[in-house]
């Protein structure tokens, strides 16, 4: 069932409901205070004949003695007086004794001819004065009075159900434009939904609609860059892997070994450009990388360098290691530091050999809610150009070496973190990376091992 009309039937039910309780009820009141007030003027009646005829003169008397008087009839309506010896004084209708019978005092019910009256006795000064309703002229006024409440309750019910139809239409009309301006898009078309005139209680849900398209087209941004990087990345190892192969299926001796060895290199280089742009792809997504593991900083220092291609001569690790976490899922801190440490080794010396590259690692924690990493090689550094490019993808400061993602994916970690990462030529010489990262809120409390 539509929204619309889950709506209309609750508002419309409930709306007929109430109506309905509050007109019964209603008619209820409106026929009890009816009877009420033709009993009461039934019975004003009699009182007001006793009193007329208490005041009638002696002569008037001397006449009833021989005859009853005749009062003219009113339709519906009749009254008949006796005297205290029983006799009928006056009547309105002389072929009623039955009902105008003198009886029980007050309010009572008889039959005459097929008719129901509504009789009242009253007794004053020896006087018997009865006076009698029929019903059906009863029942011909009350169901005048009811028509005449009725039709205005109709009338009314019915108009306030066209209102709510009306209104429930009109309040409903912006998601129904919202549907059809969805329902015509493009299925390309990721720009923000326009929120111009839309009531305030819809516009929540179309700044979470707009959310949800940013998020949408951002990871197809991903995509579509992770497709283009891996297909320019890949096509030229391809290509040195396709060459060197068919060289060696023509050549011979020697040139075939060499050739089979540098396909070789090209597949080493391949894998690994791989596993950087697959860790760069679920870094910027969205998948949870935490294992429930602490990342403590001695631990990440440890296994960043086992990891890396450092030689246990070629990093030297300064000063004593803080005693804390770090607010990151330990594999990415572990990544985001080898990365540092393959970097200067890869980059940082100044001679040919690689081999010959020393790096320094130091951790400190001069402020209680970050931990900062700063490695530091013994080349020549960069110029300032070069410093604002090198977090760029398959950027390399030399063409031959590296897949140029590893400062991309340190980049990356740090800002899905809240970390930061800068770099900085050394004053004496050399080159610096200072990656910081927050520290957990349940960190050991900060010590000096």
């Amino acid at each position: 069932m539509s929204l619309r009309a889950r709506l209309l039937l609750t508002l419309g039910v409930t709306l007929a409901l109430l109506w309905g309780i509050a007109a019964a009820w209603l008619l209820n009141d409106l026929e009890k205070k009816f009877v009420e007030t033709l009993d009461q003027r039934l019975a004003q009646s009699a009182r007001m004949v006793a009193g007329l005829v208490l005041q009638l003169p002696d002569d008037v008397w001397e006449q009833s003695q021989t005859r009853a008087l005749s009062i003219p009839p009113i339709e519906g309506l009749a009254c008949q007086v006796h005297s205290p010896q029983g006799d009928i004084i006056a009547r309105t209708h002389g072929n009623m004794e039955t009902v105008l019978a003198p009886g029980k005092r007050g309010h009572a019910y008889r039959q005459e001819g097929g008719n129901t009256w509504r009789v009242f006795t009253y007794e004053r000064g020896g006087l018997v004065i009865t006076t009698a309703d029929r019903m059906d002229e009863r029942d011909m006024l009350l169901n005048d009075v009811i028509r005449v409440a009725v039709v205005p309750f109709i009338v009314a019910l019915t108009g306030s159900l066209i209102a709510l139809w009306v209104g429930v239409w009109r309040g409903l009309a912006p998601l129904a434009r919202l549907r059809v301006s969805l329902a015509s898009r493009h299925p390309e078309a990721l720009a923000p939904v326009s929120t111009y005139g839309v009531p305030k209680e819809i516009k929540p849900l179309i700044d979470a609609l707009n959310s949800l398209l940013a998020r949408v087209q951002q990871t197809i941004v991903r995509e579509q860059r992770f497709t283009n990087d891996a297909a320019h990345e890949l096509r030229t190892p391809l290509t040195a892997i396709k060459t060197h192969l068919q060289v060696a299926q023509r050549a011979e001796g020697a040139a075939a070994k060499e050739a089979i060895r540098y396909a070789e290199a090209g597949v080493v280089r391949l894998a690994h450009t791989l596993d950087q742009l697959l860790t760069l792809a679920r870094v910027e997504g969205r998948m949870r990388f935490d294992d429930g593991e602490s990342s403590q900083v001695a631990e990440i220092v440890e296994y960043a360098i086992a990891d890396s291609a450092a030689s246990p001569e070629q990093c030297q690790l300064l000063g004593q290691l803080p005693n804390v976490c770090v607010a990151m899922p330990r594999e990415l801190a572990i990544t985001a530091l080898r990365n540092l440490v393959d970097n200067a080794l890869h980059h940082g010396s100044s001679n040919a050999a690689v081999t010959c590259a020393v790096v320094t690692l130091e951790v400190t924690c001069s402020d209680p809610h970050c931990v900062t990493f700063t490695v530091h090689d013994q080349g020549a550094g960069v110029d300032e150009a070069t410093l604002k490019q090198l977090t760029q993808r398959f950027w390399r400061v030399s063409k031959q070496q590296g897949s140029g993602l590893g400062l991309a994916i340190v980049a990356a970690i740090v800002a899905r973190f809240g970390g930061s990462i800068r770099f900085e030529n050394g004053e004496t010489g050399g080159f610096s990376a200072h990656l910081t990262v927050p520290t957990s809120d349940d960190a050991v409390p900060m010590s000096q091992t």
